[in-house]
C-alpha cells in the first residue's frame, strides 16, 4: 500500500491491520518495519511528473480526463518521500478493462484496488518512484486532493506545520507505510478543512 503523501488515504481512520491491507493490495503486503525516508524538496520532481504524464497520455489518450501532480512532491519547499504521486481521472475507475491493459502495456502494475473508497486504484509506474492514483470522474476525492495541494503551495504556515508533523512521525518505526500516512490524518483533516473553506 503506498498512498499519496498527504493527498489520499483515509482521514480519521485507525491504522489498518495486515488483513485489511491485504484485502485491497495486489501481490501481497510487505511490512516496512522502519522509519520513513523523507528528503528535502527536489526541483526535479515536476520533471519526473511530466515524464509520467506523457507516458499515461500516450497510453490512454482522451480517456485520461485529468492528470495532475499531487502529494508532497508537488509542493515546492515541502519535504516528502521521494515518490511522485500522479492523479489520473478516468470515466469510471471501477471499469479497469477501459484503461488498465493499456497502462500495463506501458509498464504499470496494479497494486491497490479499493472498491469501498471512491473505487480508488493505485498502480506503480515502470519506474519505482511513481504512484498512479486512479479515480472516476464522479468521485469528489480528486477535487479534495487538488485543494489540499494548492493550499499547501500558497500557505506557508500550514506547509510548515505539515512538514513538522511529517518529520516527527517519520522518525518512528512503522510496520506499514500506510500506518504513517494514517497517523497524519488529524493534521491533514485540519488543513483540508481550511483548504476547502477557501474554495
Amino acid at each position: 500500500m503506498a498512498p499519496a503523501d498527504g493527498a489520499g488515504g483515509h482521514p480519521g481512520s485507525a491504522p489498518r491491520s495486515d488483513e485489511e491491507l491485504a484485502a485491497v493490495t495486489q501481490g501481497g503486503v510487505r511490512p516496512h518495519e522502519a522509519p520513513i525516508d523523507l528528503v528535502e524538496y527536489d526541483p526535479r520532481w515536476p520533471e519526473l511528473f511530466e515524464r509520467e504524464a506523457r507516458r499515461v497520455r500516450a497510453a490512454l489518450g482522451e480517456r485520461a480526463l485529468a492528470l495532475e501532480h499531487v502529494g508532497s512532491t508537488s509542493v515546492p519547499g515541502l519535504c516528502a518521500k521521494p515518490v511522485i504521486d500522479v492523479l489520473l481521472v478516468v470515466a469510471d475507475s471501477a471499469d479497469e478493462d477501459a484503461y488498465a491493459p493499456d497502462l500495463r502495456a506501458q509498464g504499470y502494475v496494479l497494486r491497490v484496488r479499493e472498491p469501498d473508497w471512491h473505487e480508488h486504484r493505485l498502480l506503480n509506474g515502470p519506474d519505482t518512484d511513481v504512484n498512479l492514483h486512479v479515480f472516476g470522474r464522479e468521485s469528489d476525492e480528486p477535487g479534495r486532493m487538488l485543494a489540499f495541494r494548492d493550499h499547501l503551495r500558497a500557505d506557508e504556515k500550514d506547509r510548515r506545520t505539515y512538514a513538522e508533523t511529517k518529520r516527527r512521525l517519520a522518525e518512528r518505526t512503522w510496520r506499514h507505510v500506510q500506518h504513517y500516512a494514517d497517523a497524519k490524518s488529524e493534521v491533514v483533516a485540519a488543513i483540508m478543512s481550511r483548504a476547502l473553506a477557501e474554495q
